[in-house]
């Protein structure tokens, strides 16, 4: 059996010999390690800041696109309100066209016009006819029919060229 035995007494360690210990031996790693990291977050700055000029240009970019159309942006604006303005006007006119189309579907041969106006919804026709007969027929197959609300003779006397009349129809029911 071997015994080993130490002659000399153990040492006390006074704080600031540990301190020293510690940096010499393990401090220089947290140093190197911190450093690493350091260095590692100043290239990473690098990138994040060639993003944001890269974003920022790609802004600029846009807003420069934005500014070149916005006069094509106004004037396609201008022209849908033009479009739904002319859409209105096409309906209008396809009323109009409807109702005229009508009225001379069951215009007797008889019937001579001297005038047509359409406005706001009322046609007002003015004309002649020899047959008196004729126009009762074509008051009495209107009213039949109804598709005006309000039909009207406004006038009828005797003229030079037979019985001149004046009809006036308004609100029309559009089928």
């Amino acid at each position: 059996m071997k015994y080993k035995i130490n002659l000399l007494s153990l040492r006390q360690e006074k704080p600031l010999e540990r301190i020293i210990y510690f940096m010499f031996n393990y401090l220089r790693y947290i140093l190197v390690i911190t450093q690493i990291v350091v260095i590692g977050v100043f290239f990473y700055r690098f990138k994040v800041d060639q993003d944001l000029v890269d974003l920022q240009e790609a802004v600029d970019q846009k807003k420069e696109i934005i500014q070149v159309s916005q006069p094509l942006i106004n004037e396609a604006k201008k022209e849908a309100v033009r479009i739904n303005q002319l859409g209105s006007i096409l309906a209008k006119q396809d009323i109009y066209l409807e109702e005229f189309d009508y009225i001379l579907s069951l215009f007797p041969e008889s019937f001579f016009l001297n005038k047509i106006r359409i406005t706001n919804g009322i046609i007002t026709m003015g004309g002649y006819t020899q047959d008196p007969l004729s126009i009762r027929q074509f008051l009495s197959r209107l009213k039949k029919e109804s598709k005006f609300k309000k039909i009207e003779l406004k006038n009828i006397k005797k003229g030079d060229l037979g019985l001149e009349f004046l009809f006036e129809f308004s609100n029309y029911k559009k089928t």
